[in-house]
């Protein structure tokens, strides 16, 4: 009878680790936990050594990562400040890939354009998040001279191709860059 409580008690131990494993792993839509944290530390050193690199600390980069895979977006006001940030991101322990969604545009902007970029950003957010098919999504918007740049990462291509529809329907808009990329898993 010990015999047979024995075996149960090692069937039930075996069981309940393979339990806590398949909890504890990634699934085709979730992350697991380690890589949401390995993803954010990754976040956190990119964020860190674009801002202390001397020729990337003025630029408007965004930052994206999602399993590893670094996203670069926003402006910059050269090809040698944009090529910088690639490196800078390459050479982030932990990162398995770069992907470089950085606009080069010359800063001659003047105070209202700057505003009316700021107020035309705050309207393409407002619209995502009003939108059924976007509101989930974490989406980064940048404006320059009236072009909307969106970088993140989005669950489908349907996903995608609405933020485009929602922020082209905003009143102001000039072009829009859809950087979107969808998540793979």
């Amino acid at each position: 009878m010990t015999n047979n409580m024995n075996k149960k008690l090692v069937a039930l131990i075996a069981a309940t680790a393979l339990l806590g494993m398949a909890a504890c792993s990634s699934t085709r839509t979730q992350r697991a936990p380690g890589e949401q944290v390995d993803d954010a530390a990754l976040l956190t050193s990119v964020k860190s050594a674009l801002a202390s690199d001397p020729i990337t600390e003025s630029g408007e980069i965004n930052v994206d990562v999602n399993r590893g895979i670094v996203k670069l977006s926003g402006f910059v006001d050269s090809s040698k400040e944009q090529a910088q940030a690639v490196q800078v991101a390459r050479n982030v322990k932990g990162v398995k890939e770069v992907k470089n969604d950085i606009a080069v545009q010359k800063a001659n902007e003047s105070a209202g354009e700057v505003i009316d970029d700021s107020l035309l950003t705050a309207k393409v957010k407002t619209a995502l998040i009003a939108n059924p098919d976007t509101k989930a999504h974490q989406i980064n918007v940048e404006t320059k001279q009236g072009v909307v740049q969106m970088s993140g990462f989005v669950d489908s291509a349907s996903a995608k191709a609405a933020a485009t529809t929602v922020a082209k329907s905003v009143t102001g808009v000039k072009d829009v860059k859809n950087e979107l990329s969808v998540k793979a898993y």
